[in-house]
């Protein structure tokens, strides 16, 4: 019987962390271009929100990137930080965003093409995010982890964004699209108060 050392498992869980990692990047660089046309072309506070939820996930996952090449305890907690600081930023700008919106009325056009981006997109992330909380758990990783609720909560942005478009153009509900930016502050809050929270050793 073929043996398995610890030290080749390890490698190859980092790998696939990478891999992981790697194809978010990849995916939201694609989708922050996307999104900024169709934000614009729009009109959409949801989808502008889903635009800068891209680049926060971008600048996630390159910091996973480095720290899964070189991990260590002072290196995980930089890379926690930086993700909580991340999850805050989100949670602020949607909260400004979508209130603005909604106090002046705004009313978001019909966007055909984001409805379709947005629903491909919360299944690319939902899948993604399960794959790397399985990997970062059976890795004893906790930023891997954690920077998987980061796509996760891109999968749950995707599906309240999907919604708000899909009313806003259904049923001509213009506050859906601002109150699509609204669902997800409460859970970039508590990730990012979770993550920033000092711990007692």
């Amino acid at each position: 019987m073929r043996e398995f050392s610890p030290t080749a498992t390890t490698s190859a869980l980092r790998r696939r962390g990478l891999g992981l990692e790697w194809a978010t990047l990849a995916w939201n660089v694609v989708g922050l271009a996307v999104l900024a046309v169709l934000a614009v072309r729009a009109s959409s506070v949801a989808l502008a929100g889903f635009g800068l939820d891209s680049l926060i996930e971008i600048g996630a996952s390159t910091v996973v990137i480095w720290e899964l090449r070189g991990t260590g305890e002072a290196r995980q907690r930089r890379a926690l930080r930086f993700i909580g600081i991340a999850f805050l930023c989100l949670a602020a700008y949607l909260l400004v965003q979508s209130l603005f919106a909604i106090l002046t009325r705004h009313h978001a056009a019909p966007s055909v093409g984001g409805l379709a981006w947005t629903a491909v997109t919360a299944v690319v992330m939902f899948a993604l995010a399960f794959a790397k909380r399985r990997t970062g758990l059976a890795l004893d990783n906790p930023v891997l982890v954690s920077e998987g609720s980061v796509t996760f909560i891109d999968g749950l942005l995707a599906v309240a964004v999907l919604v708000g478009l899909s009313l806003n153009q259904l049923a001509g509900w213009w506050w859906a699209d601002p109150a699509a930016g609204l669902v997800i502050v409460f859970y970039a809050l508590r990730e990012a108060v979770h993550l920033l929270r000092p711990t007692a050793e």
